[in-house]
């Protein structure tokens, strides 16, 4: 019943920005963790970012560490990925997922029960 859609990609050279969005709607006050998570062609999907609803505590893959930013509104039920001095190697399909439990971990993409449709994020060198 939840719904995750996602919005923001686009083409960018190398060094830019862009701004990933995800709106939820449904059980969204049963969220505990929102994340982000990356896959591109040929490869496995890969954690990026997650965010603890109630605290605003952030986890950040080493690969995106210092440049991306995880946020959320909670009025709005959405959450954020700013994405500064962006890489070819960042190029992906971005996903946002719901984790509605505490337990299993937040990188895990297995624990995560609720997926956006995703947003291609590419960049050129």
């Amino acid at each position: 019943q939840v719904q995750l859609v996602e919005s923001g990609g686009g083409l960018v050279q190398a060094g830019g920005s862009l701004r990933l969005s995800c709106a939820a709607s449904g059980r969204t006050f049963t969220s505990y963790t929102m994340g982000w998570f990356r896959q591109a062609p040929g490869k496995e999907r890969e954690f990026v970012a997650a965010v603890i609803w109630a605290t605003g505590s952030t986890y950040y893959a080493d690969s995106v560490k210092g440049r991306f930013t995880i946020s959320r509104d909670s009025a709005k039920n959405t959450v954020y990925l700013q994405m500064n001095s962006l890489k070819p190697e960042d190029t992906a399909v971005y996903y946002c997922a719901d984790k509605t439990k505490a337990w299993g971990g937040d990188i895990r993409a297995s624990r995560y029960d609720y997926w956006g449709q995703g947003t291609q994020v590419t960049v050129s060198s």
